[in-house]
């Protein structure tokens, strides 16, 4: 029954992208999303590109279904239209170095994490924002023969800080977009929830890059009402300011590229207590609301490598990567997070293209966030005894079916689920395993076909 399920969420999401708004896939990460190969296939057909106009139109469905574990078994889809167009300012007005970037989402359908696994993390990264949403607005603009590269306008920090192009051939969003442990304790901002923000990148050499930025901190730019056109700054309660120090190797004449970064956030918005309310007890017992904070920050270092390349002409080969992230200031639900993965690009015989990877990542818990959760547990007649990591893991094989269209079957564990999503369990969650399925349909690069 549940394969049947699984089947149908499939089914759904071809036929979304047969109706004229499922078009898109998740353009903020649309570069980082392909393997190196890909992004180098035939190019997309572009009607007005000699005018200075790129357009974007694809689609990104992701299905799941645990076949075993969480708090009973289900299946869910969930998928995302993207639309969007680059304009060369230099082309239309003349503008040297200029460009403006526009892009809206629709994203639509369920997240099984929270309707039968009962974690705090999805296994379906393409959920978030469900509705149709401004994701992108900004002004770019390249001086200095491209040493300072600035953006500003409405976009997000995690499609510009703390993501990699291996995170996302993997479907849980434990990595991709980008390592969940900064969503769970800062006011970090994600795509497609636009607010105002600003990021510049200086190039101190060619392989040194010092990156910053800041963002509105605004809850009602997560409401699920909210549709990203509504440009105030009321009820604003501060900044996020995301950084990166990074050493990179990528030019043509790196045979194994590489990168390695050192970042950060300071985050000055207001974010709710992970355990006490507004007059100092459990808020989970109380059901008041949790004390409003203020000033978090935390510290990260990250690589990705690759560590074989039997034809420099070629993206074939094997690479790593790897996350360390820590808490440094202020009251977080988790404490840190570790992740490695590998990713081989290129499989059999004359498949250049596909990829196949295992992701694993371990989120500890911190005190507090282990002080709500057995607090919980004991008030409903349990035992004090939570788990504090939760593992993630999947493996996954990318199958570039042509320029177009790419199709990610994975399978998915996840060791000692948190119950946040299942507060008033007295046993732990059954570990769960989870068969998943996305896929990729760049429009633009079907039509030039």
């Amino acid at each position: 029954m549940y394969f049947g399920k699984m089947g149908a969420a499939c089914v759904a999401g071809a036929v979304a992208f047969a109706t004229p708004v499922a078009l898109a896939q998740d353009q903020a990460v649309a570069d980082s999303d392909r393997p190196a190969a890909q992004s180098e296939a035939p190019v997309s057909w572009q009607p007005i590109e000699k005018e200075g106009v790129t357009l974007s139109l694809s689609y990104t469905g992701e299905a799941a279904t645990n076949v075993s574990g969480g708090l009973r078994r289900d299946a869910a889809h969930a998928g995302q239209v993207y639309v969007g167009a680059d304009l060369d300012l230099d082309r239309m007005f003349g503008i040297g170095g200029g460009e403006l970037h526009f892009a809206v989402t629709n994203r639509h359908g369920k997240n099984l994490a929270a309707i039968a696994i009962g974690n705090n993390t999805s296994v379906q990264e393409i959920y978030g924002t469900q509705n149709t949403h401004l994701a992108i607005l900004t002004w770019q603009q390249t001086l200095f023969d491209g040493r300072l590269d600035i953006e500003a306008g409405r976009s997000q920090a995690n499609i510009h800080f703390l993501n990699s192009p291996l995170y996302c051939h993997f479907q849980t969003n434990s990595a991709c977009g980008n390592p969940t442990f900064v969503f769970k304790n800062s006011n970090f901002t994600y795509f497609p929830a636009s607010s105002w923000m600003a990021h510049a990148k200086l190039h101190v050499t060619p392989q040194v890059m010092l990156h910053a930025g800041v963002y509105e901190v605004n809850p009602d730019r997560k409401r699920a009402s909210d549709h990203g056109f509504n440009f105030s700054t009321k009820n604003a309660t501060g900044v996020i300011v995301p950084w990166e120090l990074s050493y990179g190797r990528d030019s043509a004449n790196d045979r194994l590229p590489g990168h390695y970064i050192l970042g950060g956030w300071f985050d000055r918005g207001d974010y709710a207590d992970p355990l006490r309310d507004d007059q100092g007890d459990i808020a989970i017992l109380t059901g008041r609301p949790a004390a409003t904070r203020n000033g978090r920050s935390g510290l990260y270092v990250r690589f990705d490598q690759m560590l074989t390349r039997p034809d420099p002409a070629s993206q074939r080969g094997l690479s790593i990567f790897g996350v360390a992230m820590t808490n440094l200031s202020g009251r977080v639900e988790e404490s840190r997070y570790l992740g490695i993965g590998i990713v081989q690009t290129g499989t059999f015989a004359r498949r250049d293209q596909d990829t196949f990877g295992f992701a694993i990542n371990d989120q500890r818990f911190s005190d507090l966030a282990m002080q709500r959760m057995n607090a919980a547990r004991v008030a409903a007649g349990g035992r004090a005894d939570i788990r504090r990591h939760q593992y993630m893991m999947e493996l996954a094989y990318g199958f570039q079916v042509n320029p177009a269209i790419r199709l990610s079957p994975n399978l998915q564990y996840i060791l000692h689920p948190d119950q946040t999503g299942a507060p008033d369990r007295t046993r732990d969650i059954k570990d769960a395993f989870i068969l998943g399925f996305k896929f990729t349909v760049d429009a633009m690069r079907l039509l030039g076909r």
